[in-house]
């Protein structure tokens, strides 16, 4: 398996409780296709280099986790999929490199 981070950030306006959600829901999809989740590191509220969707602040979260590539796309479409889009600015995945 490949390590990966996902870079989330979501909507500074989105109550915690939504938040945890969140983080539950792309849990159980990396796991559900056959990925482990490594960790979770909370960033906190940041300000945005430039306003996205009006917004000017966002709350950043790390996940790391270990998934074969091919479960990669899908997971590169998973806020369209889980209907998360209203809450999430950004989604972003990276594999990682360790040299």
């Amino acid at each position: 398996m490949i390590d990966y981070e996902i870079l989330l950030m979501l909507d500074p306006e989105v109550p915690e409780e939504r938040q945890d959600e969140i983080l539950a829901r792309t849990r159980e999809l990396i796991e559900r296709g056959g990925g482990s989740w490594v960790g979770h590191e909370p960033w906190g509220r940041r300000k945005l280099a430039y306003e996205i969707d009006h917004k000017g602040e966002g709350v950043y979260h790390l996940v790391t986790f270990k998934s074969e590539a091919v479960w990669i796309l899908i997971l590169s479409i998973a806020p369209l999929t889980l209907g998360l889009l209203i809450a999430v600015l950004l989604w972003l995945i990276e594999r990682v490199f360790l040299f």
